[in-house]
């Protein structure tokens, strides 16, 4: 593809790594059907061909109208919708969800930082958790878990993480105050009750976590759910004064980028990075993410996808 011309209003950013997440996966192969609607419903549109949510690399040239960035920043930023990342070049607006990266972040870490995050304080923003709340994490070792777990701490909550035992060292690193293996236990029939549970893994259900919940305890979820039900519980359930269902739509803008990037620069958030693989792999990338057993997230750079370029010998 020919590399883009940053509009009056856009940045040319040269990506140096970009991620393979749960919402890319989601949108190359249509699942759930309803993405079909924005994507194309028989075939991807043409605009959407070029996946990649999550990039980070450096501005390369600003449009007339740019006041906010300069060329040579260091950038990161969210795309769902525009999408683009997985290129080594993109246009992005000034005003889309787009900040300047920390200086204590490389840009693996920082094109990691968005996707998982942002669905995380989505949830913990609509269920207003605050500091000495009892929340439940069923999954924390995702992309969304592990920054779930890094962000409730940070708000001072009591955190308790269902995850398998290999994992236990990394969730306690990250804040988990308690911890329960699946494998061993079903977590629903806990003793402990909870203000929140938040299923990011989206492998239970409501009915099965409710016992869990105090009288007015709240569930989470990021997955539709069976048949789906969560949107439609969480339109129901706030009806009465019990335990409730939330289900919120993730904002990302531009304060949400930097509202990340000011946890970052203070060490509250910092994201797990499972695997790397280079642009010319990216097939693989997507095999590996998946099968749903990636830890934290999958990295793709792109820099050594050029460098690999720059040795190859000529012909």
């Amino acid at each position: 593809m020919e590399t883009p011309e940053a509009g009056e209003n856009e940045l040319l950013v040269k990506v140096e790594a970009t991620t393979v997440n749960r919402t890319d996966c989601g949108y190359r192969a249509a699942r759930p059907f309803i993405l079909r609607f924005f994507t194309g419903l028989r075939r991807p549109k043409p605009s959407r061909r070029v996946l990649g949510t999550e990039f980070a690399g450096t501005v390369e040239a600003i449009g007339s109208s740019v006041t906010s960035f300069a060329v040579g920043d260091r950038v990161f930023g969210y795309l769902e919708g525009p999408f683009g990342a997985h290129a080594e070049y993109l246009t992005v607006r000034e005003d889309a969800s787009v900040a300047t990266i920390p200086a204590n972040a490389t840009f693996e870490e920082a094109a990691a930082s968005t996707e998982g995050s942002h669905y995380a304080l989505a949830n913990i923003r609509a269920a207003k958790i605050v500091s000495g709340q009892d929340v439940l994490v069923n999954g924390g070792t995702g992309a969304i878990g592990s920054a779930a777990v890094q962000l409730l701490k940070n708000l001072g909550a009591k955190v308790t993480v269902v995850c398998s035992a290999e994992h236990v060292a990394l969730v306690e690193r990250l804040g988990a105050d308690r911890v329960i293996d699946y494998r061993a236990t079903d977590f629903t029939m806990d003793d402990q009750t909870y203000d929140v549970v938040f299923d990011d893994a989206g492998k239970s259900s409501f009915a099965r976590c409710k016992r869990l919940l105090n009288p007015t305890g709240i569930y989470l979820s990021t997955e539709l759910g069976p048949f789906p039900q969560n949107p439609i519980l969480a339109l129901i359930t706030p009806l009465s004064r019990g335990k409730t269902v939330r289900f919120p739509i993730p904002k990302h803008d531009q304060q949400m980028v930097r509202y990340i990037k000011e946890l970052v620069e203070s060490g509250a958030f910092s994201p797990v990075i499972d695997r790397r693989f280079p642009l010319d792999e990216i097939v693989d990338a997507y095999r590996y993410a998946e099968t749903g057993q990636k830890v934290g997230n999958v990295v793709i750079s792109v820099a050594q996808r050029a460098e690999r370029e720059n040795r190859a010998p000529s012909r």
